[in-house]
């Protein structure tokens, strides 16, 4: 069972030494990474956060170009639909050059590569956005709090400061 679930389900029952390794002692250690300050792993609380703060900027960019009517239907369905495509632009486009999101910025966390390239890049990014919005992928973490968005694109969220 542990193969076909990966290494997230084995962790919740044995603190993840089923496959033989010693369990982490801190998110990230793993992967590299100090316990606290920047480099760390981001926890979820912020990662959370940032996900609100970025819908709320791409509701407002929207609101800018495309008026809400809330008295008619069809105009708020298409403003929702503007809104998660300017939602899906301010994810990806700051992401693939500088590897944040506003709200990253805001919450002081981005996204970094494990190969150690300095930009996440295109494919990444758009991978990640799609997974986001699936909800279930970055829900569903591991032991280094990478969620399966990170996983397949082989990136972690740290703290920046």
């Amino acid at each position: 069972m542990a193969r076909w679930t990966g290494e997230w389900l084995s962790t919740l029952s044995d603190g993840g030494a089923a496959d033989g390794r010693e369990p982490s002692r801190w998110p990230g250690e793993r992967l590299g990474l100090p316990e606290r300050g920047p480099r760390s792993a981001a926890g979820g609380g912020r990662r959370f956060g940032t996900l609100l703060v970025d819908l709320v900027v791409a509701s407002l960019l929207t609101a800018l170009f495309f008026p809400p009517d809330y008295t008619d239907p069809d105009v708020m369905q298409a403003y929702n639909l503007w809104s998660l495509a300017m939602w899906a632009v301010v994810t990806v486009v700051p992401v693939t050059f500088s590897g944040f999101t506003p709200g990253m910025a805001l919450t002081g966390i981005r996204v970094a590569r494990l190969d150690g390239s300095a930009t996440v890049g295109l494919w990444r990014a758009v991978v990640r956005c799609v997974l986001t919005f699936l909800i279930v992928p970055p829900a569903v973490r591991d032991q280094d709090n990478r969620g399966w968005h990170d996983r397949a694109t082989g990136t972690v969220v740290v703290t920046m400061r």
